[in-house]
């Protein structure tokens, strides 16, 4: 049986929740209230304009026969699938190149590479519009010193998604920091203790370095798969800016939150926009949950030996 909390404690729970307030009310009001309303949008045929007319699973059934449906998450699922072990693999490196780094040049280091982290999705989706024009893009004239003759990374439909992953590259600080935080938290004595064995560097970094930071591994790439399903600001600024100009590389730039946003604020139409929000939701939650039981298996806690469950 419970024991009756005492007045200290329950003075300090009534301060607790003063001091929870602010953030109850944000969740509710800019959080679980929008999602409520969304969810009830997208059973209505809502124009902005006039009433929402109730629709059922009407929207949800149009989603089934809207072929660019299927293409925009094609495409968003191409791009994910590059972008993350890419993501993965370089942040990684330069966290290893940091990890290295000591003395005064190591907070200047830190610094340059988190600071493309802080321009403007905006802002990048610009510079990369220009650094990726196939006539005068610097990335191909980087390619023409060693005589490759780059692509048409803006018009090319077979290179519109290469382009995109290769801009999105730009902006790994965030990921570098956190597999950085992981590293310097390796304990030395397991290096120690594995030269003692004869380990060589692959080994250490296979048998010491990968375990330890696994956890910190299993959340960027949560994370990261997150931010690819949602991708947007940079292509929308790229490809979707210039509704005048004429696209020669068709949908191969739709992709699904551009689709959704076009729906939801060019079309107006929001309940289907609502809609598209839910199915989203729900793609990622479903990978979010298998990324959760599968990645346990072989996440390392402290508590727990590699391969345990938690």
């Amino acid at each position: 049986m419970a024991r009756p909390l005492s007045g200290l404690a329950r003075h300090e729970a009534r301060w607790a929740y003063v001091f929870l307030l602010p953030w109850l009310i944000g969740l509710v009001v800019f959080q679980a209230g929008p999602m409520v309303a969304s969810f009830v949008l997208s059973l209505t045929d809502y124009d902005l304009i006039s009433r929402p007319k109730f629709a059922g699973l009407g929207n949800y059934a149009a989603m089934l026969e809207d072929p660019k449906v299927g293409r925009a998450i094609g495409n968003t699922a191409f791009y994910t699938v590059l972008h993350l072990p890419l993501a993965l693999v370089i942040s990684l490196l330069l966290a290893l190149m940091l990890n290295r780094v000591t003395g005064r040049a190591a907070g200047f280091f830190r610094t340059v590479f988190y600071l493309p982290s802080m321009t403007p999705y905006v802002a990048v989706g610009v510079l990369f519009l220009f650094l990726l024009n196939g006539q005068a893009g610097l990335v191909n004239q980087f390619l023409g010193l060693f005589g490759v003759d780059g692509p048409q990374w803006t018009t090319d439909p077979a290179w519109v998604k290469p382009g995109i992953v290769l801009m999105s590259l730009w902006n790994l600080g965030s990921t570098t920091i956190i597999l950085f935080a992981a590293l310097r938290n390796v304990p030395h004595d397991l290096y120690e203790a594995a030269m003692i064995d004869g380990a060589g560097p692959w080994q250490r970094f296979r048998s010491v370095t990968l375990p330890m930071i696994s956890s910190a591994l299993f959340f960027v790439v949560i994370i990261n798969t997150i931010a690819a399903l949602q991708m947007f600001d940079q292509v929308y600024t790229m490809f979707f800016g210039n509704q005048t100009a004429q696209h020669s590389y068709g949908d191969s730039a739709l992709f699904y939150v551009v689709y959704l946003f076009q729906q939801g604020f060019q079309f107006l139409h929001m309940g289907y926009a609502s809609a598209l929000a839910w199915l989203l939701f729900a793609i990622i939650g479903i990978i979010t949950i298998v990324q959760v039981k599968v990645g346990n298996r072989f996440v390392y806690y402290e508590a727990e030996p590699p391969g345990g469950t938690r």
